[in-house]
């Protein structure tokens, strides 16, 4: 009997397989769908900082504003009616999905500074989510600000949200840092319990017709899982919280590498929209029978198999896989 449970963040997992973040988990008969197919848990889609600071009419306000003059730049933002789930609404989805099933639920609030929205990581838990994923989703464009301000900005906003809730908190993050490793352990100070590594940033497109910006979504592909790999295989053992991989996970192979990298779980969203939650039983599966075929009696048996301090030729994680890779080209 192959063993494919694993742990989170503290919370045991029967595998580690876990749904992130998508507009799926806005119903209830997808989140239960999600567990009979063998989700180990389920991170619900995010609650914005912007719902929370301003009231449905002030935004409606603020998200049309000046648009005669800067028409194409109000496509950028939603209008208020495509919130489908005001704050005190998402702390009911909460409650719900709780109620409606026996796995993990994580809940998802993003935002890129401290303040009077955060009271809502506190209902989020009084609301029974087992833990909760702060998506920090945000570029950077003021010129007057460097990196230490804004490294400085994420930290504070760890501390604030960790000083009001009890559960354990996963952090996503892109990979956009000067120095990744040194950022993720001030971040690990500031109470970090755990790093989802990467976030993708979703980028505008230009109709150059009608003169217009325009949302541009692109599915992850497993092309995308090398550089979320190499990093976990870098900080593997390094730090304290806990790696969860996020973009490019779609086969039984990218989970397996996942683990091998060190990674605790492997996050799932644009497999199932691409193939549907039951995909998830299928990646089971054949994770499953890889284990057994390579004579593996657990996924954390392989956990960290292939992490920078467990292979033989660490530098191939750094600068002399790149020179190597260019000379085979010779």
């Amino acid at each position: 009997m192959i063993d494919l449970s694993t742990s989170y963040m503290g919370m045991n997992l029967k595998n580690p397989i876990v749904a992130s973040s998508s507009p799926f988990w806005e119903d209830i008969k997808n989140i239960k769908k999600a567990e009979k197919s063998g989700a180990a848990a389920i991170v619900l889609h995010s609650l914005f900082q912007e719902q929370t600071e301003i009231e449905q009419e002030e935004l409606n306000r603020f998200l049309v504003e000046g648009s005669e003059s800067y028409a194409e730049s109000i496509t950028y933002y939603p209008e208020i009616k495509e919130f489908k789930f005001l704050p005190d609404q998402y702390v009911d989805l909460v409650k719900e999905a709780k109620q409606n099933s026996t796995i993990p639920i994580i809940g998802s609030i993003n935002g890129v500074s401290d303040g009077g929205w955060i009271k809502y990581a506190q209902k989020i838990e009084n609301a029974g989510a087992d833990a909760l994923e702060l998506n920090i989703y945000y570029i950077p464009t003021d010129f007057s600000k460097n990196c230490v301000e804004i490294e400085q900005n994420y930290s504070n906003l760890i501390k604030a949200v960790k000083q009001k809730v009890k559960i354990p908190i996963a952090v996503k993050l892109s990979p956009y840092f000067t120095s990744t490793p040194n950022i993720l352990k001030t971040f690990e100070k500031a109470g970090a319990d755990a790093f989802v590594i990467f976030n993708r940033f979703y980028q505008p497109d230009i109709d150059i017709e009608n003169l217009e910006v325009t949302p541009n979504l692109i599915l992850s592909s497993s092309e995308e899982l090398r550089l979320r790999i190499r990093w976990s295989a870098i900080l593997y053992g390094k730090i304290r919280p806990d790696i969860a991989i996020t973009g490019g996970i779609h086969t039984s192979n990218d989970v397996i590498k996942s683990m091998m990298a060190g990674a605790k779980v492997s996050m799932m969203t644009s497999s199932l929209i691409k193939n549907g939650i039951s995909h998830i039983e299928k990646v089971i599966s054949e994770t499953t029978n890889w284990l057994l075929n390579h004579e593996y009696d657990s996924i954390k048996s392989i956990q960290g198999l292939m992490s920078q301090r467990n292979v033989s030729s660490p530098s191939a994680y750094e600068r002399a896989n790149y020179m190597k890779l260019l000379g085979s080209y010779r």
